[in-house]
Parts: structure tokens; C-alpha cells; sequence
């Protein structure tokens, strides 16, 4: 059966259970899956609609658990049939729920906090780290449905956002990749450098260019980290635990991703640009061989690309280059814009093995996050030891697009 909207498949699935929905969730990510001749866009509605479903059960579960928490008797068999997630109101009250990204919400992350840190929470935080959770699994970048505990949260978007700043700031080329947030296993098109405009005579008629296109497929790799700190956090401000999280997963977390980005192996993990089949060039440490580089990148590719290289390659090595005419290679900017060699920029990236150099249009390589940072705590394990274990779980992926794009020079002969 196809529905034509989000809410037609809402209201088909409003009154199924959950086992119900759980289940034919599972078969369209099957299908998706395995399907080549699959109708992507309907199943996507009907996903949709059969998350909201799921959170329309969650809203009823949750507002029967507050009132009983609030010692309201007469209200606990209540099940808020008229509640309706697609316009987040109540049907015969007309009161809404919080509008917008949850996730972004300045309240969830106040919430969040005082949840990782087992402080008090009233009842609106309680209600908002629910609503939250549930958000998270009917999210379109999540297109399976993802158990959660009741002592695991999503990271917050602001926060997210942070840790990938404070990342940037260590530069590498997964800044300067592609970011894309769709569900997993499903092929996504990606438009390649075309052809010119030409010269129109008055008067002709004019054909729609083609346009170039290829198609990059993301899987879901698991990435995990525990860590753990003091019971003695619980008294600390919530601003000084947000930077401490932040400073944590962005040194673990995304430091994976850009280890990943080079080295990657594809199996289990993203697939890194050394273990693609680009082409390589082996240099003598000259002019001619950053020249012999730049030739060797395909047509196209050149505007936007930038030279990648590790801090002792560009100090040991770059720095000290001259052409013919004794003008250095590498020119240091002072305006606060990126350094260069031959017009393109330079990125320092420290995975980078030492005298190896990548040029390339890094917008050519993609890290997919089908699913934000979940972090879960747990107070049992480290009982003795009088500490709180954190798990922090990504599910990402990342590859190159197109390997022509990309272009490596050796420098080991130097």
C-alpha cells in the first residue's frame, strides 16, 4: 500500500501496535536495502509515518507517567488518544508541544545535562528528554528503528556543532569533506564537474545540458567509546560538563573519523583515501614534481583543490623549496587566509605519513552520519571505584566520491 503523505500513513498505522509497526519498519528497511527497483520516495513516506506512530504511543506512555508522577488520580487512565504528531497539538484541547528541532532546543540541553550528571529533573525536563529520544528514532538520517535505554540521551545539535568546530580547529581534511546526514544503504547522487557554458547564436534553439552524475552508497559502522570520571562531576555546572564532553568526544570521536578519512581500511569503518586507487606520483622534492602534481589531477578537479601534508612535511621540506628563480614554493599568508603553494591552499593534517603529500578537491570525499552522537550513562559498573561510566556511540561512514579527484606525491626520495 503507498501513501501519498506523511500524515495518511500516520493515520493508517495510529491505532497498530507496536510490535506491529516495529515490524513493517524492519521490511521496508529491507527492501530499501535490497530492492533496486524500490520506490524510495514512498517508503520514505511511509517510514515517516510509521515513526510517528511510534511516537504518538511513546507521547501516550510518557503523559500517563507524568500525571501519575504528579499524584494526579483522575487522570491515569488517560491515554490521550487525541494527541497528533504531525501538528505536535492535542485535538480537543488544542495544546501544543514544543515546536522545531528538539534536539536544538535550548531546554533539551539544559535537560541533557542535568540527566548525564543525575541531577534533579522537573517534570518538563523529564518530558523533553522522552520527546527527545523519540525524536531521535523517527529522524529521516535514522532509518531504522534504534532501541533506547532509559539512561541514554542524544547529544544535543548546538553541542554537536560545537565539537565539530572545536575539531576544525585541529584542521585535516575531514573539515574540508563533504557532510552529508541520510540513512544508510541508500544511494545518493552526486553531480561531477560538466561541461562549459558554449556561445548561444540569436535565435537557436538551445538543448538542456546533461548533467554528469555518480552514485556513492553509505553503510553504518559503529563507532564507541567509554569513558569515565569522578561521581564528584554531579556537583558541576553544567557549562563546565558541556566543555568537558565536548573537549572528550571531540579528542576521541572525531579524531577517529579523521584517522578514518585517511587510513581507513572499508571494512567496518569508513574507507580512507590511502586505501583508494588514486593516482600517485614519486617526486624528487623540486618544483617540477609539485608541477607534475597538479598536471596529473584530472580536469576539473583542480578549482577548489588544496594540498594536504603533515607538519614536518611542510617545515622539514615544503618550506625551504625554491623554483628556477630562487621564489619560494610555499607562500606564508599574513591576512589570516590559508597558506599556499602554486595558488592552492594548504591543509595540515597529522595523519598524514611523513614526506607524502595528497592534492585534491576534498569536497570529493564524504563522511555520512545517518545517526547524531548518543551518549549513555551507567552508575553500576564502577561502583567500587566510586566513578560514572560514559558511552558515547556513532554510527558513521565515509569514502571517496570520485578517486580522480585526488592525486598523492611521494617525497621519500628527497
Amino acid at each position: 500500500m503507498k501513501f501519498k503523505t506523511i500524515a495518511e500513513a500516520f493515520n493508517h498505522y495510529r491505532t497498530s501496535t507496536l510490535e506491529e509497526i516495529e515490524t513493517r519498519a524492519a521490511a521496508i528497511k529491507k527492501e530499501i536495502g535490497t530492492d533496486s527497483k524500490a520506490d524510495i520516495d514512498a517508503l520514505n513516506i511511509e517510514l515517516e509515518g510509521l515513526t510517528q506512530a511510534k511516537a504518538n504511543l511513546a507521547e501516550k506512555r510518557s503523559s500517563q507517567e507524568a500525571m501519575q508522577n504528579n499524584g494526579n488520580p483522575n487522570n491515569t487512565n488517560n491515554t490521550n488518544t487525541s494527541w497528533n504528531p504531525i501538528t505536535r497539538m492535542d485535538i480537543q484541547t488544542g495544546a501544543s508541544h514544543q515546536q522545531g528541532d528538539i534536539l536544538a532546543s535550548r531546554e533539551y540541553r539544559n535537560a541533557f545535562h542535568k540527566f548525564m550528571l543525575n541531577q534533579p529533573l522537573s517534570g518538563e525536563e523529564s518530558s523533553v528528554i522522552i520527546q527527545a529520544q523519540q525524536t531521535f528514532i523517527a529522524e529521516k538520517r535514522d532509518s531504522s528503528f534504534m532501541s533506547t535505554s532509559s539512561n541514554s540521551a542524544v547529544i544535543p545539535t548546538g553541542m554537536l556543532e560545537e565539537i565539530f568546530k572545536l575539531a576544525a580547529n585541529e584542521g585535516g581534511i575531514l573539515q574540508q569533506a563533504r557532510r552529508f546526514n541520510i540513512p544508510a544503504n541508500v544511494a545518493v547522487p552526486v553531480a561531477t564537474p560538466s561541461a562549459m557554458a558554449e556561445w548561444h547564436v540569436e535565435g537557436e534553439e538551445v538543448d538542456p545540458a546533461t548533467v554528469h552524475t555518480t552514485k556513492v552508497t553509505f553503510a553504518g559502522h559503529e563507532l564507541m567509546k567509554v569513558f569515565s570520571i569522578s561521581a564528584a562531576a554531579r556537583s558541576m555546572s553544567i557549562s563546565a560538563f558541556e566543555s568537558y564532553l565536548q573537549q572528550e568526544l571531540s579528542r576521541t570521536m572525531i579524531t577517529a573519523l579523521q584517522h578514518a578519512a585517511i587510513h581507513g581500511t572499508g571494512t567496518n569503518q569508513p574507507t580512507g583515501l590511502l586505501n583508494t586507487p588514486i593516482n600517485n606520483f614519486s617526486g624528487d622534492g623540486n618544483y617540477k614534481s609539485f608541477v607534475q602534481a597538479i598536471a596529473g589531477l584530472h580536469r576539473g578537479y583542480s578549482m577548489g583543490a588544496a594540498w594536504a601534508m603533515n607538519n614536518s612535511t611542510l617545515y622539514n621540506q615544503v618550506v625551504a623549496m625554491v623554483d628556477g628563480n630562487q621564489r619560494p614554493l610555499f607562500n606564508q599568508a599574513t591576512d589570516g587566509a590559508p597558506d599556499r603553494i602554486l595558488g592552492k591552499p594548504v591543509v595540515i593534517d597529522d595523519f598524514l605519513s611523513d614526506d607524502f603529500i595528497l592534492l585534491g578537491n576534498f569536497q570529493y570525499y564524504a563522511m555520512n552520519y545517518p545517526q547524531s552522537i548518543m551518549l549513555e550513562v551507567s552508575r553500576d559498573s564502577s561502583f567500587r571505584r566510586g566513578l560514572i561510566d560514559y558511552r558515547a556511540l556513532a554510527v558513521a561512514d565515509g569514502k571517496p566520491i570520485i578517486s580522480e579527484a585526488f592525486v598523492g606525491l611521494s617525497l621519500s626520495s628527497v
